[in-house]
């Protein structure tokens, strides 16, 4: 597909990154960059050893997912843009399924397909904006009762499966974009270290007045968390605080009088996870990072 480049962010994704590559090259994709925050881990040098033609780009830095898919944008060329995380494998047919909706549909700006586990369930990968009430009830009980009302509508549980459908916000973990409205709404938020930049990016495109949509017919596979995993705790606070980040950004008027309260309960949900993933730890025998 001549009019479609792929940008992977890495950071020491290790073997997974040479298969997402392959993944893209089976569909077609010529021109791929591989953004490397800093890796120490080998994965750039094996993934050059398999595919010397690959563009990469080093940051120097860690600087996060948002900041290294802009350097990604950067330096492609494509009228689309497919940016995902290393561990990502692309089914058959996904690219130009998603591509196929954006040359199709103008005011479109960001497709996600289904992200699929690495046990074949399906992942919650298109969300609504949750209002005070459901990000609340999400954020204390999603750790706990994860089939809570508040989480099973804010991860839109009853969406058709198998339909194109309009959404909130669709994950970064793999999503395809026009590059026009990704220049229009100035790329990612660097502000954010990690997580919720695409929650960010796809509702500063409904402020702009383009559409987000899940597309099912294209399929990838996650293993999510093969860099994060490393510093867990460090991920934890980065999500907490990219969460607080987005309240504060999109809460106006009446409503920024609740920001401590959406504090406070995130502070909650900080505590319960970190417990939660010390837990984990301990029965599976391995101490928790410190980071």
């Amino acid at each position: 597909m001549s009019d479609l480049a792929a940008v992977v962010v890495n950071h020491d994704a290790g073997e997974v990154l040479a298969r997402c590559v392959a993944s893209l090259r089976d569909e077609g994709v010529d021109d791929v960059v591989v953004v490397d925050n800093a890796s120490g881990d080998g994965s750039v040098a094996a993934l050059l050893a398999q595919d010397p033609a690959v563009e990469v780009v080093h940051t120097g830095a860690n600087l996060g997912y948002g900041s290294g898919a802009n350097r990604g944008l950067a330096a492609t060329e494509g009228a689309l843009v497919l940016v995902s995380n290393p561990d990502v494998a692309v089914h058959p047919g996904a690219l130009e399924a998603l591509a196929r909706v954006l040359r199709s549909q103008p005011a479109t700006a960001i497709v996600g397909p289904c992200i699929r586990e690495a046990d074949g369930s399906r992942y919650p990968s298109a969300r609504r904006f949750p209002s005070m009430t459901d990000a609340a009830g999400h954020a204390l009980l999603g750790q706990i009762a994860p089939d809570n009302r508040f989480s099973r509508r804010y991860r839109m549980a009853e969406i058709d499966a198998a339909v194109t459908t309009p959404v909130d916000w669709v994950s970064g973990a793999c999503f395809m974009a026009r590059r026009a409205a990704l220049e229009e709404l100035g790329g990612f938020d660097e502000r954010y270290f990690m997580y919720v930049e695409d929650v960010d990016l796809c509702w500063r495109a409904h402020q702009a007045g383009w559409q987000v949509l899940y597309v099912p017919e294209a399929e990838v596979t996650h293993l999510q968390g093969v860099s994060t995993a490393r510093r867990p705790y460090r991920m934890l606070v980065a999500h907490h605080l990219s969460a607080l980040r987005f309240a504060s950004r999109t809460s106006a008027g009446s409503r920024r009088v609740l920001l401590p309260g959406v504090a406070l309960v995130l502070a909650v949900r900080l505590v319960i996870a970190m417990a939660k993933q010390a837990w984990g730890a301990r029965r599976h025998g391995g101490a928790p990072g410190a980071d």
